[in-house]
């Protein structure tokens, strides 16, 4: 019995960190298929969406519509980025700043919470 709770536990645990992903290069992505975590550093931004560069290569990092959340980046900024690579883009699950600040876009892969439009 005690072994059981202890899966179930470590199975929870592993689920919902999103910081056991291990970090790969921009130009890995294509290559990926799973949620993973890139790091780099802002070079530009368009209103929740910004290039992020790692020296690698460069990926356009989607973080969804304003009217559902606005984040605030900057260029020149560093950050660490979980989520995963989809149609050309990264699309953000969580945003980790140099702070140690985490800005939570969605919780999981698959339907994000604003699919739909404003009204669903």
């Amino acid at each position: 019995m005690k072994k059981l709770v202890i899966l179930a536990l470590s199975t929870v645990v592993i689920n919902c960190s999103f910081a056991a992903k291990a970090q790969v290069p921009i130009n890995s992505l294509q290559q990926r298929e799973r949620t993973v975590t890139i790091s780099g550093t802002v070079q530009s931004v368009v209103g929740n969406q910004f290039t992020l560069n790692d020296d690698t290569g460069e990926v356009i990092v989607d973080a969804g519509p304003r009217w559902y959340h606005t984040i605030n980046v900057s260029p020149g900024e560093k950050l660490t980025v979980t989520g995963e690579y989809d149609d050309d883009n990264f699309d953000a699950f969580q945003i980790t700043r140099a702070n140690g600040e985490t800005i939570i876009i969605r919780n999981s892969p698959g339907r994000p919470p604003w699919a739909g439009g404003r009204k669903n």
